[in-house]
């Protein structure tokens, strides 16, 4: 076979013109050839396997199977083959010099270096594909792992081909990690600090894929869509992206909103400023006609005994306002939001539910509402929240109450035409 070999070499050097047959022509020419065959049956084997992984991977229907393929595993690791060949052909190449065959074998173990640190990368991917299919995935992403791996792969192959390259031992380039780790940790500072807090986020569980997270100073509102080794990719609502550097979650405050996603409700959280002129007390005839709201009724007879029991015992003179108590309009208001919010049909019933005041300020006197909507959804909260503000503000003229609005031009026309004042 060999010899068979050398002669077909010969034979093509043979026919070229004198001029070309120099010294080493023939060498040279084996070695052009041997690349040639290495590379024909490369292709076709290449071809043909790949076809029937792909016949195999149909009738097999396994998730594994699916995403070697998918990652081009068995692509990768084919190289191995052709470099395998062209290293076994060297015997057929004659008066190969003794400093050629070194130089081919350290390149050819270099790319079969390199080779395996591909195949292992498309690897890695795979177990990574495999993993975000799993149920909970999001809970526990190792992306920033898989990517670590990576580099660790890529980095041991440069050790061993530059070693191979240069003729010597891989032990000799890391018997000296220690004078150039300081470089190391200049070049890689950021991803050592990125994976020591994609570690903390994980093991923490700050952080999920899908979670809604805040964070102003780098402008990000949205939900997270990847969790990298460096960095954390953020989809904010206007459809934009913020890329945010993992290491930065540690360094900067953050809010999640995950807890309120998974809680089944979302906080309501406004107030109604009460124009403080309107505040005053109740009528008979109002407290009477308030009495009939089915939401009202329990508090109003509640409030009229607890009322009637003070004034009998301190009220002793008639007529002295001072002396006594009675139902004013905003107290009664606050207990007929409070039990709105208790009866709408889309705030939650188990979390908590509040009407307060607060403190009186130049716009006004707020009345705070302070509940939870049924549904987490943008739309469905926006929605919930704007029909029940929608009824308290319509029914305020019922407790005799104005809210508070900043005077405009029709408010001034209105104010010069009772006056009896006119423009020049």
């Amino acid at each position: 076979m060999e010899e068979s070999g050398h002669n077909i070499i010969r034979w093509v050097v043979s026919k070229l013109p004198e001029q070309l047959q120099v010294t080493h022509i023939e060498t040279l020419a084996g070695i052009i050839l041997l690349a040639l065959i290495v590379l024909f049956l490369h292709l076709i084997v290449r071809r043909w396997l790949i076809r029937l992984l792909n016949k195999l991977g149909e009738k097999a229907n396994h998730p594994w199977y699916d995403a070697l393929l998918k990652n081009r595993v068995p692509q990768r690791g084919l190289f191995i083959l052709p470099l395998l060949i062209f290293y076994i052909g060297f015997d057929w190449v004659s008066d190969l010099p003794e400093e050629w065959l070194d130089f081919f074998t350290r390149i050819i173990n270099s790319m079969m270096v390199l080779v395996f640190a591909r195949t292992i990368d498309a690897f890695l991917s795979t177990v990574h594909s495999i993993h975000i299919t799993q149920p909970g995935s999001n809970r526990r992403p190792i992306k920033s792992y898989i990517q670590l791996g990576k580099v660790l792969v890529y980095l041991v192959a440069a050790i061993l081909i530059i070693a191979q390259l240069a003729g010597l031992s891989p032990w000799f380039f890391l018997s000296g990690i220690g004078a150039i780790t300081a470089i190391l940790m200049l070049i890689f500072r950021d991803t050592l600090l990125s994976l020591v807090a994609s570690v903390q986020l994980t093991n923490n569980d700050l952080i999920r894929v899908g979670d809604w997270i805040e964070m102003e100073q780098f402008g990000a509102d949205g939900n997270v869509i990847d969790i990298a080794l460096n960095n954390v990719r953020v989809q904010n609502w206007d459809k934009t992206f913020a890329v945010i550097p993992t290491h930065k979650f540690l360094e900067h405050s953050f809010r999640n909103w995950r807890g309120m996603q998974e809680s089944g409700g979302r906080r309501m959280m406004r107030s109604l400023l009460i124009d403080i002129e309107s505040v005053r007390f109740l009528t008979l005839s109002e407290v009477e006609r308030l009495k009939e709201s089915y939401l009202l009724k329990d508090y109003i007879e509640k409030k009229l005994d607890e009322v009637g029991r003070y004034n009998q015992k301190f009220l002793t003179k008639p007529g002295i306002v001072t002396n006594g108590r009675w139902l004013t309009n905003v107290g009664t208001f606050r207990a007929y939001a409070f039990e709105y919010l208790k009866h709408h049909p889309r705030t939650n019933k188990e979390l908590f539910t509040l009407v307060r005041q607060l403190e009186p300020t130049a716009q006004g006197l707020p009345i705070q509402l302070y509940a939870f909507a049924d549904s987490t959804q943008w739309a469905n909260y926006e929605h919930i929240q704007a029909d029940i503000f929608d009824h308290m503000l319509a029914i305020l003229p019922e407790f005799g109450l104005r809210h508070y609005q900043q005077p405009s031009g029709k408010n001034i026309d209105r104010f010069i035409n009772s006056t009896g004042m006119r423009r020049e």
